[in-house]
């Protein structure tokens, strides 16, 4: 939702020009994050953004730091189980990283994800990110028993299929697409021994 052009400019803090550019990142890329657009949207001058940042770069590195922060503190909460509560834990990671109500975060993702192949900086925020991801989620499947290796592996996978499956229009694939999906989250999370048997 864009920012009421009546709103008045002494209303504004850091953090609205923080939020309006990743909106505006999420719908135009990184090209669309210029000041003179973002000031149109509040219905300010250029002067009001300069109040807060030095220059454009001081928008894009906050607008870096804002997501790595964000995700970071999101996985932390996704990834803390209780003892024996592992399993569920990663089965809820899951679904709640793979529901298609999260379009909006899926947008903000693939759009850093598209500023990064261009920009170094971006990319090691990225790399930082996924990096994260990846070790919370194998502590948890370290946690269930499973090797070390293995954890990483699982880890990897995990990330690859709720990244993979968001982007992917399979809704009317089947009537049982919702059965597939807990199946294969089952699959990722389950030593193979104790993955259920398919149904007759």
């Amino acid at each position: 939702m864009k920012p009421a052009g009546s709103r008045p400019r002494a209303a504004l803090d850091r953090n609205e020009w923080i939020q309006s550019a990743i909106e505006t990142l999420a719908e135009q890329g990184v090209q669309g994050m210029r000041v003179e657009v973002l000031a149109k949207n509040f219905g300010v001058t250029k002067g009001s953004f300069y109040w807060h940042f030095k220059d454009r770069k001081d928008l894009f590195d906050a607008v870096l730091q804002t997501w790595r922060d964000g995700r970071i503190r999101d996985i932390e909460k996704q990834s803390v189980a209780t003892p024996g509560r592992e399993e569920s834990q990663l089965l809820h990671l899951i679904d709640v990283y793979g529901a298609t109500r999260n379009r909006k975060g899926i947008s903000i993702e693939l759009a850093v994800r598209e500023w990064a192949r261009r920009d170094a900086q971006a990319a090691a925020v990225v790399a930082e990110v996924d990096t994260w991801r990846i070790e919370c989620t194998r502590k948890l499947f370290v946690a269930l028993g499973v090797s070390d290796e293995e954890a990483k592996s699982r880890s990897l996978l995990l990330y690859a299929y709720v990244f993979g499956q968001s982007l992917m229009a399979c809704e009317n694939y089947d009537p049982r697409l919702a059965d597939f999906k807990r199946r294969i989250a089952e699959l990722i999370v389950r030593p193979q021994q104790d993955a259920p048997d398919s149904p007759g």
